[in-house]
Formats: C-alpha cells, sequence, structure tokens
C-alpha cells in the first residue's frame, strides 16, 4: 500500500469512533500504544531478536499478579469481548510502571475505546502489517500525517502543539544544525524540529558511522511537560529513526523552566 493509502486506512477508523465519543486526539492516543506495542512484538523476533522485558500483569499496588497474563502484543491480539476490554485497561495501567521507553509511552494511558468489537477492529488492522519492515520515511509519514489531521481539528487545540512544518522547515535551514552537536529543545510539542533538524543533517552531510549512530542516540534531547505530548513526539522520533524501542528515553516530563 502507498502511504497516503495507509495513512487513509488507519485515520478511517477515527470515523466511525466518532459516533462512540472518541475524539480524534483519544484515537491518535489508542493508535500510538497499539503501535508500539506491536513493533516492540516485531523486534523480539528475527532479524532483531532483542531481549524486550514485557510484564505480567499487576494488581493496584504494583506487583505482578502470579499466573497473570502477559502485557504483550500477541496476548492482546488472540483476545475479544470484555475479556479483551478488561485486559486492555490492566495492560495500559501495568506497563506505565515499567522503566525506559516502555514506560514514557505508557504513562497515564487510558483506554478510550469501550466498544471491545471495534478495539478488535484497531488491532486487527495494525496486526496486518509488519510494521518494522516499513521504511523509516513511510512510517514517519504515516504518523505525520496523523499528527496533521488531529492538529485540523481545531476543537482539540491540538494546534498548540503541532508548529507549521513549513515554518519549521525554514528556522532548522536557518541554523543549519550540524553532526555531532546535540540539539535541545525545551518544549518540543510532538519532535517537528528534531524530525526537520534529522533530514537537514542527513540531506547536507556525508555521515560515517559514529555521526550516524550519535544522530540515531546522542544528538536529541527535550523536555515536554503534558504526558500525552510527551508520547507522541517519543512515537513520532522513534518512528523516524531516532532512539531505541528498548534504550531510555530523550525527552524529559521534567518543566524546563
Amino acid at each position: 500500500m502507498s502511504t497516503a493509502s495507509l495513512i487513509s486506512k488507519v485515520w478511517s477508523f477515527a470515523t466511525v469512533l466518532r459516533d462512540d465519543g472518541v475524539s480524534y486526539g483519544d484515537y491518535l492516543e489508542q493508535i500510538t500504544y497499539l503501535l508500539f506495542l506491536k513493533m516492540a512484538d516485531e523486534q523480539t523476533k528475527p532479524p532483531y531478536d532483542k531481549e524486550i522485558h514485557f510484564p505480567r500483569l499487576k494488581d493496584i499496588e504494583g506487583n505482578e499478579i502470579e499466573d497473570g497474563l502477559v502485557c504483550d502484543w500477541d496476548t492482546l491480539s488472540n483476545l475479544r469481548g470484555a475479556e479483551l476490554e478488561a485486559f486492555y485497561g490492566q495492560m495500559l495501567r501495568t506497563l506505565a510502571t515499567e522503566r525506559g521507553m516502555l514506560g514514557q509511552i505508557f504513562t497515564k494511558s487510558q483506554n478510550k475505546i469501550q466498544d471491545p468489537a471495534k478495539l478488535a477492529r484497531v488491532i486487527q488492522m495494525i496486526d496486518e502489517q509488519e510494521w518494522s519492515l516499513l521504511n523509516a520515511d513511510v512510517k514517519g509519514d504515516i504518523y505525520e500525517g496523523l499528527l496533521e489531521k488531529n492538529a485540523e481539528d481545531t476543537k482539540s487545540g491540538a494546534g498548540q502543539y503541532f508548529t507549521p512544518r513549513p515554518l519549521i522547515r525554514a528556522m532548522v535551514a536557518c541554523l543549519q544544525p550540524e553532526p555531532l552537536k546535540t540539539i535541545i529543545d525545551p518544549a518540543c510539542g510532538t519532535g517537528g524540529f528534531f524530525l526537520a533538524a534529522y533530514d537537514d543533517i542527513v540531506e547536507r552531510h556525508d555521515l560515517d558511522r559514529e555521526e550516524l549512530r550519535f544522530l540515531k542516540n546522542g544528538t536529541f534531547h527535550g523536555n515536554e511537560i503534558v504526558a500525552n505530548t510527551r508520547r507522541l513526539c517519543l512515537m513520532n522520533m522513534y518512528l523516524h529513526n531516532i532512539g531505541e524501542i528498548d534504550g531510555e528515553p530523550s525527552i524529559n516530563p521534567n518543566d524546563a523552566l
């Protein structure tokens, strides 16, 4: 499928869920949870074979439930009905207690899709695609497309964290970022300035292995105090090949001031 077709397919479910009172922003949030979990699952299989820890369900006090279900994609995608709805809510709460990128993506997460049949359809849609095999440009364009569509929904107030991309590109062109330099954004929103700087560095420089490694894991550092916006930023950057799924997040949740 083309990038436009994938964006259209992923976004088509938003219209269906609007009838259930799920806003565009809430839908994008749920897509982020599910897409991250699916890609994490893909990373544990060949040819990646990463060791990513998926915990068992935890109780309210944060203790793993003995013989509880594992919070991974295989478990989630095989449940239906009331069992799916119950597990999904418990899974979000459990993953929010994890360390690293996993915990940051699921911080303060909640299930906003109350109809288990429609939740199952969204899960099936994501399950049909091998996301890790997609080019970073394609995955990034899909997610940026969803962010832009959400920003167009003015009632959600999404414009506060989605700066118009032509404006960002113009500012980055003036700054001319260089390889092996750190780039800081103290109020980074969904990461638009980071992505434009990344593209600018790649396009203007013939990078060696060390410069590419630093660009992926050491260049970008930011602050975003709003948990949901920080989640979107981390996912947006990861889909654009910045950071590791099992690494430490480069976006700090503290107040930049």
